[in-house]
């Protein structure tokens, strides 16, 4: 009796030791472990319906959820309230009237130019249910760049919102030259060759639409185009498969989020962020879902308040919009609000947030929209854009290796391979290419897929995705971005290519030369954009011109800022512009002998910088 109490004596100790130890040294050990098996758990659920041959993917779940609860609702929008089986509905009506009145087929690609409404959705799924692949057109894009959409994901039809058919009036007619049908969400229009939709839909039936025409036979089916500025300039049309919108879809679900949540999404459907995490989350979980069709800090907690919202979207500079907002109510933190998930969210704000509205759970979550590579900071750590841990570097391999900022390159070691950083030093963010990790690329040209790639990074035909994103991982495993190198930069929550504003800056025909980039503003997320140039011989800077020109064509977030004006540009050893001393040496014309100018909306033209007007911009006194 007395040797079996004294073994039961040891075993308790060594349990409580073994306790006492995770708990020192493996804080994380049950969080990260439970976290991952519910992921591991719904990438099995995906392997199994593939080896039985029936794809599952996000519109059936959507039919499947109208077919269990039709009168749930799933859009609100400006007040109205869109249940399941009527956005089901009126999707099937959008499809019989494309496939009737159309020339559409299974396989084929359609362009969708439409802002945030619940039509943007219904379309998507009719052309869903036909079979065909979607592809999102960013609204911000105008003439050059979105007639580029159409010839890289081969989209011979375009359905355009009632709201945006007048922005497409200089290019109507190339689209009608290339037999590109256009129809506008109207009863009628006034351009000839424009067919109407919404007259159409009233007459057609709501009845189902065959599933046949919508089976999928593989994962790996490219089922959206979504397009993303890169280096290569004009816009990329990232390839979304089933596999990918499947596993975008499960975020709120693996954060734990439920049917009785309400989300509220005021990003642009046209990202991945809003469309494939927001609206297929929302159907993941039979949840609903307010769509916003901009986003208005003014608004926001109104919003929360009186949809009852539980779980909100978020980039960095949203979060930074909320915190400077006036205080207009003795409390603050009276919302049903209890997560956000995004990505972007600086510390400091992060802290404030907390502070003024509560401890809400932010989930944090890094990854782009072609990539190959997500983290998820499922433990909340302020700081983060996610987490790693043994188990994650089981199955995902990637790597943080030595970059070499001038030269714009991973640095290579007298083997020709890259060399991984140290535990907290800052190393660009490579993942490997596998079966497991598969990278789909773009749609288009292979060039411009083969240039996201690294080949030979550690042995001899390994293959690695580049992210381009300069990342750190600590001690604890946490992953935190540092920032964006190469000829990318983020502003107002958009990718800027340089490459694509240098060309479009350089149409002006006083430029000779165009170096765009992005430099750092205090208390703004992200780069600004800043354009070096050379002005041609015998012309001058004309800031009214170039004013009109950058405003004329290209989105508010990528217009050059600052203006400086250079004799001659500095370049790399492979003939690149040199863009490092720029980004460091910043705007400050107390510090740069160049003339330096500023994009004022107000005087409708670049105007001096003056050292008075850059302290306004550093004090904030004067809004970017």
């Amino acid at each position: 009796m007395l040797l079996s109490l004294a073994w039961v004596t040891a075993l308790l100790a060594a349990l409580l030791a073994l306790r006492v130890g995770q708990k020192l040294y493996f804080p994380y050990f049950w969080k990260d472990a439970f976290f991952l098996a519910k992921v591991v758990r719904y990438g099995a659920r995906l392997e199994a319906s593939k080896r039985r041959g029936k794809v599952v993917t996000v519109v059936d779940t959507f039919v499947r959820r109208a077919a269990e609860a039709p009168g749930k609702t799933f859009i609100i929008h400006d007040g109205a309230r869109h249940t399941y089986g009527d956005v089901d509905a009126r999707s099937n009506r959008v499809a019989r009237v494309l496939a009737e009145r159309g020339t559409l087929r299974k396989g084929d690609t359609v362009a969708l130019l439409m802002s945030n409404e619940p039509d943007f959705v219904c379309v998507w799924f009719g052309l869903s249910k036909l079979g065909c692949s979607v592809a999102f057109l960013n609204t911000n894009v105008r003439s050059r760049s979105l007639l580029h959409c159409f010839s890289c994901c081969g989209a011979r039809t375009l359905v355009v919102g009632a709201d945006l058919l007048d922005t497409l009036q200089d290019i109507l007619p190339n689209l009608q030259e290339d037999n590109i049908s256009v129809w506008a969400m109207k009863e009628k229009t006034p351009y000839p060759g424009v067919h109407t939709l919404l007259d159409k839909m009233e007459q057609a039936s709501d009845k189902a639409v065959p599933a046949e025409l919508r089976a999928a036979t593989s994962l790996r089916a490219p089922t959206l185009y979504i397009f993303t500025s890169g280096t290569t300039g004009l816009p990329k049309a990232a390839v979304i498969t089933h596999l990918q919108a499947l596993k975008a879809a499960a975020g709120f679900w693996a954060y734990g989020g439920t049917k009785d949540d309400v989300i509220y999404t005021p990003l642009p459907l046209y990202h991945s962020a809003a469309s494939l995490i927001g609206i297929g989350g929302t159907i993941e979980l039979g949840a609903t879902c307010v769509l916003k069709k901009k986003f208005s800090a003014s608004q926001f907690w109104n919003d929360c308040r009186t949809y009852n919202v539980t779980i909100f979207q978020y980039i960095g500079e949203l979060c930074r919009y909320l915190c400077n907002q006036p205080k207009v109510r003795e409390n603050e933190k009276e919302h049903k609000v209890h997560m956000a998930v995004g990505n972007g969210l600086r510390q400091d704000i992060w802290r404030e947030f907390h502070q003024r509205f509560g401890e809400i759970r932010m989930c944090e979550l890094y990854g782009s929209t072609e990539g190959n590579l997500c983290f998820m900071n499922h433990i909340g750590k302020i700081g983060a854009v996610g987490r790693s841990n043994m188990f994650y570097k089981l199955l995902f391999k990637y790597a943080l290796v030595k970059y070499d900022m001038v030269k714009d390159e991973p640095v290579r070691n007298k083997h020709g391979f890259c060399e991984r950083v140290t535990k907290g030093e800052s190393g660009l963010l490579l993942s490997k290419v596998s079966s497991q990790s598969p990278f789909f690329g773009y749609a288009g040209s292979k060039q411009l897929s083969e240039k996201k790639l690294l080949n030979d990074v550690f042995v001899k035909g390994d293959v690695y995705f580049n992210t381009g994103d300069l990342m750190a991982e600590d001690y604890e495993d946490f992953i935190s971005f540092k920032d964006r190198v190469g000829d990318t930069f983020r502003w107002k929550g958009e990718n800027v290519a340089t490459t694509e504003v240098t060309e479009i800056t350089g149409l002006v025909d006083f430029i000779q030369e165009a170096n765009v980039y992005g430099v750092e503003v205090p208390g703004n997320e992200g780069r600004a954009g800043m354009a070096a140039v050379i002005v041609r011989p015998d012309c001058k800077f004309d800031g009214k011109k170039l004013f009109d020109h950058v405003v004329s064509d290209l989105p508010t977030y990528a217009r050059p800022l600052f203006i400086r004006l250079q004799e001659s540009m500095e370049m790399t050893g492979t003939f690149k512009q040199q863009k490092f001393q720029l980004v460091a040496s910043g705007f400050n014309p107390t510090k740069i002998a160049d003339p330096l100018y500023f994009l004022d909306y107000t005087e409708k033209r670049y105007v001096p910088l003056t050292a008075s007007l850059y302290e306004n911009i550093m004090d904030g006194q004067r809004k970017l």
